[in-house]
């Protein structure tokens, strides 16, 4: 097998602009394998499809994994003082999966999420009143973290001095996924195990004394699930819920900065929703997200052996000009924005989902509307390093304070 299209999502210039790349690959072929990362990269939109809705022929196990390699013995050793089979519902197939996924429905519930929206408004005005003064700030430190990580710590139940230690252990987390030097492995395996105890002693606190958030929700509706692989869901949430939007709001910003109409849409609160949704598409935050073949299967007129690692490229089959007309240009009021992939299909649908949607719609047009004249400051943007990530680690920017 040979590597026609050279697939490398860590190299500068793929972080900064992989969608040439992508576009020549579901032109010429679909369906590649990148030997140098022992990975199959599909990424039209059909294909993309078809792996996300069968969950028997392409498992979850190592849905965030991106490294070939194993782990070293020292970062076992490491795990080993923690849960290494806490499950993550990212990563499970069913039946432990549905068993997992229906506390979460149990818990996590529309009307949980709904009654934040002030809490949301109220936080993200806090944020933007620290700085707004200023005229200058890196909106990612500033806000665009800040945001989702606090809500979701209202949600759970978490003590606000514990966020940004929580907010390290899972940066921790994805970069165990990739590869890495050993002693950054064995570090970053040390913040997952912190991580790991962390929720366990937090769900323990609430089977002595229930409260009325999310982690004591979760501990109620258990049913016969073990506190670690309760533990698995808001360690989970914690760490895609606000990664995900801190991604968003910063790729927002860029798209506004460089698009004037979509920048006016996404200020205006009726519009900003949609805008939103635009933004997800075209900036997907996971690019994609990992699946390993349980059989021998063909998908995009190539062979995958059974065992074969895929990568499912959302960002790519959200490009696809078979499905999305003029797919490069921001287009919020395209008829096919609600195919948009940029939260995963089938059983594996992200269950932060509406959370998310409400936190876009109600700090885009915050930031927009409080801090005047925004703009891009001299110093260039930094992306960050997460594989299949696609976003801003520094975003600087500037306004008329």
């Amino acid at each position: 097998m040979t590597e026609a299209i050279h697939f490398d999502p860590l190299a500068p210039e793929q972080r900064e602009d992989p969608f040439p790349l992508l576009e020549l690959a579901r032109r010429e072929q679909p369906v590649f394998y990148a030997p140098h990362l022992d990975l199959w990269v599909v990424t039209r939109y059909d294909d993309v499809l078809k792996v996300l809705k069968d969950h028997r022929t392409f498992s979850s196990a190592g849905a965030l994994l991106s490294r070939k390699s194993a782990l070293p013995a020292q970062a076992h050793e490491v795990l080993a003082e923690g849960w290494p089979d806490m499950p993550y519902i990212i990563d499970v197939d069913p039946p432990l999966h549905d068993r997992i996924r229906g506390l979460v429905v149990r818990a996590f519930t529309p009307r949980r999420v709904a009654e934040m929206e002030p809490r949301v408004e109220a936080i993200a005005g806090e944020l933007i009143d620290g700085f707004a003064h200023e005229g200058r700030a890196d909106l990612i430190e500033r806000f665009a973290w800040p945001l989702p990580l606090s809500v979701l710590g209202e949600m759970l139940g978490i003590p606000h001095v514990d966020l940004p230690r929580l907010h390290e252990w899972g940066q921790d987390w994805l970069l165990l996924q990739q590869e890495r030097p050993t002693d950054e492995q064995v570090s970053h395996a040390r913040g997952l195990v912190e991580m790991q105890r962390y929720f366990v002693s937090a769900l323990e606190d609430r089977a002595r004394e229930p409260r009325d958030d999310l982690m004591g929700a979760l501990m109620a509706a258990r049913e016969d699930l073990t506190v670690p692989e309760v533990a698995g869901v808001p360690l989970d949430l914690m760490v895609a819920g606000h990664v995900t939007v801190t991604r968003a709001i910063g790729s927002a910003l860029a798209l506004a900065f460089a698009h004037p109409e979509l920048r006016e849409q996404l200020a205006d609160p009726e519009r900003a929703p949609l805008a939103a949704e635009e933004v997800l598409r075209l900036e997907s935050p996971a690019q994609g997200l990992f699946r390993r073949t349980t059989r021998d299967v063909e998908l995009g007129g190539r062979a995958l052996p059974a065992g074969a690692r895929v990568m499912v490229h959302f960002g790519s089959a959200n490009r696809d000009d078979a499905v999305f007309d003029d797919p490069d240009t921001p287009r919020p009021q395209r008829d096919a924005l609600n195919k948009h992939l940029a939260f995963g299909k089938g059983i594996h649908f992200c269950i932060g989902a509406p959370l998310a949607r409400l936190e876009l719609r109600v700090a885009l047009p915050m930031l927009l509307e409080r801090l005047p004249n925004l703009r891009a400051a001299d110093e260039p943007p930094q992306r960050e390093p997460i594989f299949f990530a696609r976003g801003f680690r520094k975003l600087v920017v500037e306004w008329d304070a």
